[in-house]
């Protein structure tokens, strides 16, 4: 690569987050999610059938994690300019703790990564972004790191 578009300066963003959301987990929310996704599953519809579980009660599935958002921070690439495009790279998720109803969940994601590599159009900056999602009792729920392609 001739001219590197991820400088010192640019890597300096790492580490950067976005606002953090929190949401107020409602149980008809988690029923409506379930049903909008085609789970019939006791866990998510059913509070008596969900309390025979392990749970002990009515979760969220783990899907219902990406209805929670969260601002992303914004990352500065000057060599890119305002005109790119975009690509979703994927994501990884990791659970810890459930989602049940009354739960207050904040959101929050952070820049963990920037990296570059040649493509056929030119230089491809993948930047890799975490999200947390955490408990009223400080408990992390879960993870997700994205990672967006820009070229």
């Amino acid at each position: 690569m001739a001219n590197k578009v991820i400088t010192d300066d640019v890597r300096k963003q790492i580490g950067k987050t976005g606002e953090a959301r929190t949401y107020e987990i409602e149980r008809g929310a988690i029923r409506r999610f379930a049903e909008a996704v085609g789970d019939t599953s006791p866990l998510f519809n059913d509070e008596s059938g969900a309390r025979k579980s392990r749970f002990g009660g009515m979760i969220a599935p783990p899907t219902f994690y990406r209805s929670l958002g969260s601002p992303i921070p914004t990352v500065n690439i000057p060599a890119l300019g305002d005109s790119f495009r975009g690509l979703d790279g994927g994501s990884d998720w990791e659970y810890f703790h459930p989602i049940r109803p009354g739960d207050r969940i904040t959101v929050q994601s952070r820049l963990v990564d920037l990296r570059e590599s040649e493509g056929r159009l030119g230089p491809m900056i993948f930047i890799v972004v975490e999200t947390s999602y955490t408990n009223q009792f400080g408990e992390l729920c879960a993870t997700q790191r994205s990672t967006g392609i820009r070229y």
